[in-house]
């Protein structure tokens, strides 16, 4: 399903900056295409029918005149535009122009401050019905009356009627398509997640556990979403989940008031101190990477684990859970309080200090900042500065920094990132050179 997507961005504070908005050639523009179009039919399967004009006059056997998709013209009817760029792959968005405005203006996935003015200006110029300037593709779906699709099996699961936003995400391995459910006036309703193939489908059931266990947790601090409903639809897994105000303005988040924060999540089910050599940690880190594709990243990272167990001594650790994946576009700090989402990675009895490494790496690894390689190498060279607010020894910190790459490249070689064309999904490239250099030094 991991279908290579690139966009060219280009962000002015006109309506005319989705026309310069373009794709970085024809292949990649078809196979974004096809990956939207088999998603589609995932969520609306037969008998409906679904017709897609890409913006260049190359339609469907229907054909979709691009002035008459604005909305529904019969029950059963659903019309869509495709917004593009916002730094990331496109939104689908209800082609009703005011509920295409709000349904951007709460888009929480932004990655850079551009992206976030980029999101401005989009929902400012459909807001004032200007849509073509910004819409740069249609889907219609035709589905009769008596016809199971995911917006009869939410409207039915929410009990009220509702418009469907959909993100797809850039190619990776657990790409999944997550819907923002709207009401008539473009309000979040909701959020769902849902699972289309066995890892994404784990990774939904992943989050469901992970928001029931944190909703009987002390995390006075911290904003996460409810669980509003799980269940199976047609093979596939579905979480809804309450919205979380990300779209308010955000606030600067002090070091010291997200330090506490991991603290939290660290303790939801106690701290426990332990050796690494024979620990569960390293037994069950092993476990996984024996599971992943037999070649030369997975020996060298399984030759470091074996010389980080055997040389570790009499080294203790800590360990305590961590988020999974605390990267600055999973969180907002807001006036309404910190919000924190995208739960599917969270994990108990791990290295104290996990979340806060990752949370430095991602920021790292953000446009025009460091090559992977050098961060990577950065970030285990300077774990020790950064977990130092944690009460963690420089032994202890090395050996966290350590590990918590060799975890990284174990998630990446176990889902198969790589032939996925996630960027940065090859960790033999620069996780695991990281990992074996520093190993190397022992």
């Amino acid at each position: 399903m991991g279908l290579k997507v690139g966009l060219t961005h280009s962000v002015e504070t006109s309506s005319a900056v989705a026309g310069r908005l373009v794709d970085r050639g024809d292949l990649a523009a078809q196979e974004r295409r096809n990956y939207l179009r088999q998603v589609c039919e995932v969520l609306w399967p037969p008998p409906a029918v679904i017709t897609m004009d890409d913006g260049r006059g190359q339609l469907g056997a229907v054909g979709i005149p691009r002035h008459r998709a604005r909305g529904p013209e019969r029950p059963g009817v659903s019309n869509f535009g495709l917004v593009p760029g916002l730094g990331r792959p496109p939104l689908l968005v209800p082609a009703e122009q005011h509920v295409a405005a709000a349904a951007i203006h709460h888009f929480s996935g932004q990655r850079s401050r551009a992206a976030r003015m980029t999101t401005k200006v989009f929902s400012f110029v459909l807001a004032r019905g200007f849509g073509d300037a910004v819409l740069r593709g249609r889907i219609q779906v035709d589905a009769p009356a008596a016809a199971e699709t995911i917006e009869t099996y939410l409207a039915a699961v929410l009990g009220q009627d509702i418009l469907v936003s959909m993100y797809l995400g850039p190619p990776r391995a657990n790409r999944k398509p997550v819907l923002q459910l709207l009401n008539a006036k473009g309000e979040p309703v909701a959020f769902a997640k849902v699972g289309i193939n066995p890892l994404t489908r784990r990774l939904v059931r992943a989050e469901r556990a992970a928001l029931a266990r944190l909703e009987q947790a002390d995390l006075a601090d911290i904003s996460l979403p409810r669980v509003l409903h799980h269940d199976q639809w047609h093979g596939l897994e579905v979480l809804v989940l309450s919205a979380v105000p990300a779209w308010t303005r955000r606030q600067p988040l002090p070091p010291a008031r997200l330090a506490a924060a991991m603290n939290a999540v660290a303790r939801v089910d106690g701290l426990h101190s332990g050796l690494l050599r024979g620990s569960a940690y390293l037994r069950q880190l092993r476990d996984r990477l024996a599971s992943a594709d037999k070649g030369p990243e997975q020996a060298a990272l399984m030759w470091a684990l074996d010389t980080l167990a055997t040389r570790s001594g009499q080294t203790a650790l800590t360990y305590g859970a961590w988020h999974g994946d605390w990267a600055p576009w999973n969180m907002a700090c807001t006036k309404r309080g910190l919000l924190v989402w995208d739960w599917e990675r969270f994990t108990p009895g791990v290295p104290f200090g996990f979340d806060a490494l990752h949370h430095r790496l991602q920021a790292d690894l953000g446009p025009g900042h460091r090559d992977p390689l050098t961060a990577a190498t950065a970030s285990s060279q300077s774990a020790a500065e950064l977990l130092a607010p944690f009460g963690i020894s420089t032994e202890q910190a090395w050996f966290t920094g350590v590990l918590y790459l060799a975890e990284l490249a174990t998630r990446y070689l176990v889902d198969r990132q790589a032939s996925a064309g996630a960027q940065n999904g090859a960790p033999g490239t620069w996780l695991i050179p990281a990992v074996t250099g520093e190993v190397s030094r022992l």
